[in-house]
């Protein structure tokens, strides 16, 4: 490394400085130990760790930040580890999805107003990877994501449980008498049991995966259980590699472009991932002004059928995906199809087909082959329109019956997902399996966040009559561990005063997933007889981070990030005011 490389060093502004702000800067730092050898320009590393024992998935991060170190010192970094929140979906209330944009908000100025020259992003639980993603690819030094690896196999009474997924069946078997209270607190255990999160294809591995398949992440490494050792031995590569980064001035504005968000949809139909990506990956792209639209997650993915069976959609785990070959051979089976751009480059300096050249599959049960695939092209995440959802919808066809894909029935509304579950266990409740669930007032402005509330359970009589799904409606979001015919996402809110705001008990509603159309059957001129009779909900937060969010937060189909954090606001070097 020459002496002008080393002075052209971002956190040279800092270390690198002459008279009292030099001396400043190093000598703080040295009451940590650290020799005066470490500030000669070589690269300053952030290591952002959203470790939190509040977010259980994201517990063990400390752990796997103390490898990315010797990955860096290894390579002649200097590594230095720094919090930022951490959203889990697990305990936060109202939900996660309230607090995305502020930790995206927190991961950019922390990077920004520091003296580093590259950082490493340490996530766990769903949130974490998208906002960390989306402040990294505003301030846009380069950029590598390590997650923190599912959960090992859930394990009761000699079968394998997903986390996430079982809790919806063990809700069921509870209502209907099929278990007990004390077997579901055993089962709880059982279904984690180690560090991690969640091990079904739920949003954590979905984005985890989809970090890989933009590019943003070393390959293989999206699938290697938490506790795993390779875990480590992929957090230190990582470590390694953003050095070199550093040095090649690899930054994400040249990863994630629109083919690599083309990559990343299509991945997401094939392994079967959460609805919840579309919002997340919206969300990124518009840091980083890739114009990726709501039609873009049903026009890309009606060639590409479910290759990966995993829980919802099938039957294996995480676990079970990593030793078949991981996200790699998923990649190399759609290159062999010709349905991705094998030219993107990627965090690692080679290209998407450089990375998986050599990669296969080891148990085709797990995950299938294009020529006998686990689900045909067309069964992915339907983007649907229609009077009901102006803006758009979306329905995962992978985990809804194929019966109820087209079906026409009467609403029964609710006002907000509390007001279905205070009647969901009441025999006289008056609905039955033909009726349409119809859920509002859980958007992003609505709820407010857009909690994941879509998939409620059916309502305890019908359950106890062996009815397994029913048509759900929301503008909310469900977890991506859950399954049914759920209509999620539904734009514009009715809290903004979108269609769904305007349904009435008994009106008939009709999806039509083939046809892509979800419509209320009400004539135009009742329907604007009520919107002139409908009045907009009192606001209920007029100060806090909660009204910023109110206030800014954009729709679903835009990705619900805030309007003024769109794009990239780089990574000047804040004035010195020593």
């Amino acid at each position: 490394m020459t002496d002008g490389q080393k002075t052209s060093r971002r956190s040279q502004a800092w270390f690198g400085a002459q008279g009292r702000s030099g001396m400043l800067y190093r000598s703080w730092m040295r009451n940590q130990g650290l020799g005066h050898e470490v500030f000669d320009g070589r690269p300053v590393i952030g290591i952002a760790t959203s470790a939190s024992e509040l977010a259980p998935c994201n517990a063990h991060l400390t752990r796997v930040a103390e490898a990315v170190k010797r990955g860096v010192w290894q390579a002649g970094g200097l590594p230095l580890q720094f919090p930022t929140m951490a959203t889990g979906e697990t305990l936060m209330r109202p939900t996660a999805m309230l607090y995305r944009n502020l930790m995206a908000m927190e991961v950019e100025e922390l990077i920004r107003a520091n003296p580093l020259d590259g950082v490493v992003l340490l996530s766990g639980c769903d949130k974490t990877t998208p906002a960390m993603l989306m402040g990294a690819a505003s301030v846009d030094l380069p950029a590598v994501m390590v997650t923190g690896g599912p959960m090992l196999n859930g394990k009761y009474r000699g079968q394998d449980v997903g986390s996430g997924t079982h809790v919806w069946k063990f809700e069921e078997d509870l209502k209907t008498g099929r278990m007990t209270e004390e077997e579901c607190f055993f089962a709880e255990g059982c279904m984690a049991r180690s560090n991690g999160h969640c091990m079904t294809m739920g949003t954590a591995s979905t984005m985890a995966c989809m970090a890989e398949a933009l590019g943003m992440q070393l390959p293989g490494s999206a699938a290697w259980p938490a506790v795993d050792a390779r875990r480590m031995e992929t957090a230190q590569a990582a470590g390694q590699r953003i050095v070199r980064m550093v040095e090649e001035e690899l930054r994400p504005s040249r990863i994630l472009t629109r083919e690599a968000f083309e990559n990343a949809i299509r991945v997401n139909a094939a392994i079967g991932g959460s609805t919840n990506a579309i919002i997340h990956l919206t969300a990124i792209a518009g840091r980083v002004g890739v114009d990726l639209r709501l039609r873009d997650f049903d026009d890309l993915v009606r060639a590409v059928p479910t290759l990966v069976n995993l829980m919802p959609s099938g039957k294996y785990l995480m676990e079970d995906f990593c030793y078949a070959g991981g996200l790699p051979a998923v990649i190399a089976e759609l290159l062999r199809g010709g349905l991705l751009h094998g030219g993107q480059i990627t965090v690692t300096g080679r290209t998407v087909a450089e990375n998986t050249e050599n990669a296969e599959c080891l148990d085709s049960d797990v995950i299938t082959s294009l020529d006998a695939p686990f689900q045909p092209a067309g069964t992915g995440t339907a983007v649907l329109r229609g009077n009901l959802c102006p803006d758009g919808a979306v329905i995962k066809q992978s985990a809804a019956s194929p019966h109820l894909l087209t079906h026409r029935g009467p609403a029964r509304v609710f006002d907000s997902p509390e007001a279905y579950h205070e009647v969901a266990d009441d025999p006289e409740l008056d609905i039955d399996e033909n009726t349409v669930i119809v859920i509002r007032n859980a958007g992003p402005k609505g709820y407010p966040g857009m909690p994941e509330v879509s998939n409620v359970p059916l309502p305890a009589k019908l359950l106890k009559a062996g009815v397994k799904d029913m048509v759900r409606v929301c503008d909310g979001r469900m977890s991506g561990t859950g399954y049914g015919t759920v209509v999620l996402h539904v734009a514009p809110e009715a809290a903004v005063g979108g269609p769904l705001a305007l349904v009435r008990d008994g009106d008939p509603v009709v999806l039509d997933v083939p046809n892509r159309t979800l419509r209320l059957d009400v004539d135009d001129a009742e329907l604007t007889r009520r919107r002139e009779a409908w009045r907009a909900p009192v606001e209920r937060h007029t100060s806090g981070y909660t009204w910023l969010y109110t206030q800014n937060v954009e729709q679903a189909d835009q990705g619900a990030d805030f309007g003024f954090l769109r794009g990239c606001r780089g990574h000047e070097v804040p004035r010195d005011s020593h």
